[in-house]
């Protein structure tokens, strides 16, 4: 029965191991091993391989170069669960060494999908314009749900959510001044929604948003009413009229503004 002959430290890897046996040709390598499996199994020149578990060793090398890509990828930063073993399935990982490299990340607290969790929450809310609903369904994606989920949300306190919500809006409005305040206000509550904002915390960032008053809607209009007298230019009197009505109407003015844009356009041509 074959018997290690020498065990050298590889040279582009100091944790590694190779491990050589005798042969009619002398040392012949016959596998390498990390530094963890080599002190477990207390691998040493002279002993046969035929009193080693052999399946074992291999199987512990599995886990630990497992272990080992996993660490790496949680160098970068922080990861859920789903994430690593996501990442180790696209190595070709077998599923047996997976569960127990994952075991592994939580023995020496690598992974925590709690603290993952909370910091991920903490991170969106802080430094994006994202709503609850959104980071609730980014946790979701990352294998994060239920319990574990509400209670980092928790963290997102009700009144950072107004305030957020409101300068979204605010900024919104400011861009948009040429709309119509019903249209603006269907804009901003859309808006506020795709970002995970609910109707609840939309409701009350509604009353803090500066939609302008009745003179900047007018001015609004008018500056719509303009562009639709360019574009139905050949046309006249009662038909030009109401196309103007129409295209105003159908883009949120209020009927009492439409008239009086149009009351002042035919004083105009008096």
């Amino acid at each position: 029965m074959p018997t290690i002959a020498k065990i050298a430290v590889q040279k582009h890897n100091k944790e590694r191991y190779s491990i050589f046996i005798e042969s009619a040709k002398g040392e012949e390598y016959a596998f390498s091993v990390d530094e963890s499996t080599l002190i477990r199994y207390g691998l040493k020149k002279g002993m046969e391989l035929s009193d080693l578990p052999l399946a074992d060793i291999m199987f512990q090398e599995d886990v630990q170069k497992a272990y080992n890509h996993a660490v790496h990828y949680l160098s970068h930063r922080m990861r859920s669960e789903k994430e690593v073993r996501e990442y180790l399935k696209k190595k070709e990982i077998a599923d047996t060494v997976m569960d127990a490299a994952i075991n592994k990340l939580y023995e020496f607290r690598f992974l925590d999908d709690r603290e993952f969790a909370l910091a991920y929450t903490r991170t969106q809310m802080n430094t994006t314009d994202k709503g609850p609903n959104t980071i609730r369904r980014e946790l979701k994606e990352k294998g994060i749900e239920g319990e574990m989920s509400e209670e980092a949300l928790a963290e997102f306190k009700k009144e950072l959510q107004i305030e957020k919500a409101a300068k979204l809006g605010n900024k919104l409005a400011a861009k948009n001044m040429k709309d119509s305040t019903r249209v603006l206000k269907q804009k901003i509550e859309l808006h506020l929604q795709r970002k995970g904002y609910p109707f609840n915390i939309i409701a009350i960032a509604r009353k803090e948003i500066k939609i302008g008053k009745q003179e900047d809607e007018m001015s609004a209009l008018t500056i719509q009413g303009e562009k639709l007298k360019r574009k139905y230019h050949k046309l006249e009197g009662f038909l030009l009229r109401q196309k103007i009505k129409q295209g105003l109407y159908q883009k949120g003015f209020p009927l009492d503004l439409i008239d009086r844009y149009i009351d002042e356009m035919e004083d105009g041509w008096k």
